[in-house]
C-alpha cells in the first residue's frame, strides 16, 4: 500500500529535498497535499510530475496562475483548508514552512497524520506546548528534522531521560570563526557564506552569530523534556558530529554524518523500514581530527543568551524568536551592522516593554501572533540604525 504523504512548505529546501527522496521511489508514495507561498512555476512541475491532487498556494499572484493552468485539481489559497482537504489519515507530513507562518499549519495537520517531522524552528521554540498537546490528543509520531535534535532523538527515542548526563550540540562556527582581523567589514554576503551547509540567508546568518545553536538548545530542551543545564555547545568546524549525549552509565554516543540534511529526512520518512540511504564512506581523517573546543562568548556574545532563558514554557521564547527576526533582516538590508544584531538583541530582550513576557505563560496561538507582530514594530524603532551614523 502507497503511504499517504503531505509537504508543507515544498518548495523550499527541506520540501524540495523531501521530493528527491520520493522520487526515487515513487511507485511507493501517494503525494495529497503540497503547500508553497509564491514558487508557482516549481510547484507547477511538482504537480506534473507527482501527479497531485491538493494544492495549497498563499500567494495571491501565485494562486490565480495556478488556478487557472489547473482546472482539474483543488487548488486553495488558504492554509485553513487543510481540514477540507485531508479526509483520510495520512501517514506522513513534512512540515517545513519557515519562520512563523508554519506554526498555524503545522498543528492543523497533527490531527490529520499518523507522523509528522517537523523542521521549522520557530513552530517548536515558540508553540512547543501547543503542539505537544496536540501530538498527545491524537496519538501523532513526532520527528525532529533538524540534524542536531534528529540524531538525539536517534539516540534517546527509546530511553528514560533520568540516564542522562549531558548533551552536546556542535556548531561549525560560521563563517567569522577563523577571522583574522576584526577589521574586515562583516557583510550579509559573507555572512550568509556557510561553510558547511547549504541553507538560507536567515538561518546562515544565525549561524553566524550562534544564534542558531541558541535556538537549537532552547527547541531540544522541549523536545525531550530535558533541564538547560543538561546541555553544553562546543564548536566543531567540520559539522562532522552532530550530537554527542553522555550518560551516567559511563557511556558517551556520537552521532555522526556528513553534511547532507537528506539522511534525517530520508530516515524520518522510512523510520524503521529497510531501506537504505547511499552516503560517503567514513571520514577517517575527520575522525582524527574533531577539533571540538567551547564556545568563546567574547566571539559570540548571542550564547549568554542562554543564561536568562526561563525554566517554564512563557512568551519570552516568541520575544527572542521576533526579536532576532527583525535585527537579522535589517542587517541583510544592510540598515544595521553585523554587530549590532547582538548588541541590539540584548538590549531590546531586556527592554521594560518586554520584561512582563519573561513569566507570561502560553496559552495559545494567538498570543503568539500578536507579540510577534507587536515584538517587530518596537524592535524597528529601538534599535540602533547604524547606517546612518556612518
Amino acid at each position: 500500500m502507497k503511504k499517504k504523504i503531505a509537504i508543507l512548505g515544498s518548495t523550499g529546501s527541506i520540501g524540495r529535498q523531501t521530493l528527491d527522496i520520493i522520487r526515487k521511489n515513487k511507485k511507493n508514495f501517494k503525494i495529497m497535499l503540497l503547500t508553497a507561498n509564491k514558487n508557482h512555476n516549481l510547484l507547477s512541475k511538482q504537480i506534473v510530475e507527482f501527479k497531485v491532487k491538493n494544492i495549497i498556494v498563499t500567494n495571491n499572484k501565485s494562486y490565480l496562475v495556478l488556478k487557472k493552468k489547473f482546472k482539474k485539481i483543488n487548488v486553495f489559497n488558504n492554509l485553513e483548508k487543510i481540514d477540507n482537504i485531508i479526509k483520510s489519515k495520512l501517514d506522513y507530513t513534512m512540515s517545513s514552512i519557515s519562520g512563523f507562518d508554519g506554526l498555524k499549519p503545522t498543528i492543523k495537520i497533527i490531527k490529520k497524520t499518523k507522523t509528522i517531522a517537523i523542521a521549522n524552528k520557530e513552530s517548536i521554540i515558540c508553540g512547543w506546548r501547543l503542539i505537544k498537546k496536540q501530538l498527545d490528543k491524537h496519538k501523532t509520531k513526532f520527528i525532529p528534522v533538524d540534524s542536531e535534535h534528529f540524531s538525539i532523538w536517534s539516540v534517546i527515542k527509546d530511553v528514560d531521560t533520568k540516564i542522562i548526563d549531558k548533551i552536546i550540540i556542535t556548531a561549525s562556527g560560521g563563517p567569522f570563526l577563523n577571522l583574522k582581523s576584526q577589521n574586515i567589514k562583516k557583510t550579509p554576503k559573507l555572512a550568509t557564506n556557510h561553510p558547511n551547509w547549504k541553507m538560507g540567508k536567515k538561518i546562515s546568518t544565525d549561524s553566524a552569530t550562534l544564534m542558531n545553536k541558541v535556538f537549537e538548545v532552547i527547541e531540544a530542551k522541549k523536545i525531550f523534556n530535558i533541564d538547560l543545564n543538561k546541555f553544553e555547545i562546543l564548536i566543531h568546524p567540520k559539522s562532522y558530529i552532530h550530537a554527542i549525549i553522555k550518560f551516567k552509565n559511563g557511556l558517551i554516543k556520537l552521532v555522526a554524518h556528513d553534511t547532507d540534511m537528506k539522511i534525517p529526512i530520508f530516515n524520518s520518512i522510512y523510520c524503521n523500514d529497510y531501506n537504505y540511504f547511499k552516503s560517503k564512506k567514513i571520514n577517517i581523517n575527520l575522525l582524527n581530527n574533531l577539533n571540538l573546543n567551547k564556545v568563546d562568548p567574547k566571539k559570540y556574545p548571542l550564547f549568554n543568551i542562554l543564561k536568562i532563558v526561563p525554566k517554564k514554557d512563557t512568551l519570552f521564547e516568541t520575544l527572542l524568536v521576533s526579536i532576532n527576526d527583525e535585527l537579522v533582516s535589517l542587517f541583510l538590508h544592510n540598515k544595521i551592522n553585523f554587530e549590532d544584531i547582538s548588541n541590539n538583541l540584548k538590549q531590546i530582550i531586556t527592554h521594560k516593554i518586554f520584561v512582563k513576557y519573561r513569566h507570561k505563560k502560553l496559552q495559545n496561538l494567538t498570543q503568539i501572533e500578536k507579540l510577534n507582530q507587536f515584538v517587530r514594530l518596537k524592535t524597528k524603532s529601538l534599535s540602533v540604525i547604524s547606517k546612518s551614523n556612518e
